[in-house]
């Protein structure tokens, strides 16, 4: 018997032809499908991207280019929404600060609209007006208590007892208390502790040039009834001072590393405070109960006190000291002259029960020049 192989038929089915703009298409489609995150894939990729856009037409490119600037100008979009950041560089900020009034390193408020400086009839309004734009933009969710706060500012500030009473907002609803623990800021009071002689090193360099003259660049002196007081501004009102934050180059950085600082609204300050021998300042209110006051003890002689709504606490070195200055407020030194100043870092940080929704849209109503 002859065995006969058996002969397979195959029929020849050509693809149809393709316009060069649907090849395109295909192959990136097949290739999606079978792609996966690996140097080889990502290889081939480009590779197959390149031929892709070589055998495309007009049409095709015309349409990938589109795309591509829809996709960036929706990247701007959203970026531009967002809020800013706690703290851009000093470079970025020297040319614009000097143009809105920084002179001898401290700002200067020149307008008459200042929701900080001004005391107007028209401030809730104004202050209404923020909130609305802000939860246009983003959302009324969890701003009942700001909401509530503004609506009835008025009577908040009229009716407060005298040993508290913030000068231009009151958040109603908040734990009100002289001092607070250290546990209310735990990270930031720790990290500042830390770097307790960084702070100290850069202000005693600073310090050297009172021997040259009686108000070096960059110092601010303040009205005292008796005395000296003198403040050296990183962070004035929610902007940073840019020639001053260069001299202090480390302890400017250790601002960006806090958690809680207040940065982007004008009741956000730091800087270093003297008090020379004999220096007594006088009773006064903070702005608002938003923020906690935090004092980070560089020098301090005996006979120092700060005293807030009628409690005294004195400060120590390398330790930080929490306070409320919407109490009612002061300090003293009555050391001996030989003891030299008191020195303390100021930071603003944020009351521990205000929320996180709360801040966002504070920074937003009360931002620097709105």
């Amino acid at each position: 018997m002859v065995w006969v192989p058996l002969r397979t038929t195959r029929t020849d089915r050509r693809a149809p032809l393709r316009s060069p703009s649907t090849r395109c298409t295909t192959m990136s489609l097949e290739w999606l499908m079978d792609w996966s995150w690996s140097l080889d894939g990502l290889r081939d990729f480009i590779a197959t991207g390149i031929q892709s856009f070589r055998d495309c037409d007009a049409t095709a490119l015309a349409a990938v280019a589109c795309l591509l600037v829809l996709f960036i100008w929706y990247c701007y979009h959203v970026g531009r929404e967002q809020p800013r950041a706690s703290y851009p560089t000093v470079n970025a900020l020297m040319q614009g600060a000097e143009a809105n009034g920084v002179q001898n390193g401290y700002v200067y408020c020149h307008s008459p609209e200042c929701v900080r400086c001004a005391h107007h009839d028209g401030l809730n309004q104004k202050l209404y007006h923020n909130l609305q734009e802000y939860a246009k933009r983003y959302s009324w969710s969890g701003m009942g208590r700001i909401h509530k706060g503004i609506r009835e500012q008025g009577r908040y500030l009229n009716s407060r007892p005298s040993i508290q009473k913030p000068e231009v907002f009151f958040l109603p609803d908040l734990p009100t208390m002289p001092y607070f623990s250290r546990d209310a800021q735990k990270h930031d009071v720790e990290l500042l502790e830390r770097n307790f002689q960084t702070i100290l090193c850069e202000f005693e360099t600073l310090y050297k040039a009172f021997s040259n003259c009686s108000l070096p660049q960059g110092w601010k002196m303040n009205s005292t009834p008796s005395g000296e007081w003198f403040t050296f501004y990183l962070v004035n009102q929610g902007m940073c001072v840019p020639r001053n934050c260069r001299r202090c180059p480390r302890t400017y950085r250790l601002l960006g590393s806090l958690r809680t600082c207040i940065a982007n609204n004008v009741f956000g300050n730091a800087c270093i405070s003297v008090l020379s021998p004999g220096t007594v300042i006088a009773e006064h209110y903070g702005p608002t109960n938003i923020r906690i006051r935090c004092h980070l003890g560089l020098k301090t002689p005996s006979n120092c006190e700060l005293v807030v709504g009628g409690e005294p606490q004195c400060w120590a070195e390398g330790r930080c000291l929490l306070f409320d200055d919407s109490f009612l407020h002061t300090a003293f030194h009555e050391g001996p002259p030989e003891e030299g100043p008191r020195v303390v870092f100021m930071v603003d940080l944020w009351h521990p029960n205000v929320a996180a929704a709360e801040r966002q849209a504070l920074d937003f109503i009360f931002a620097p020049g709105r």
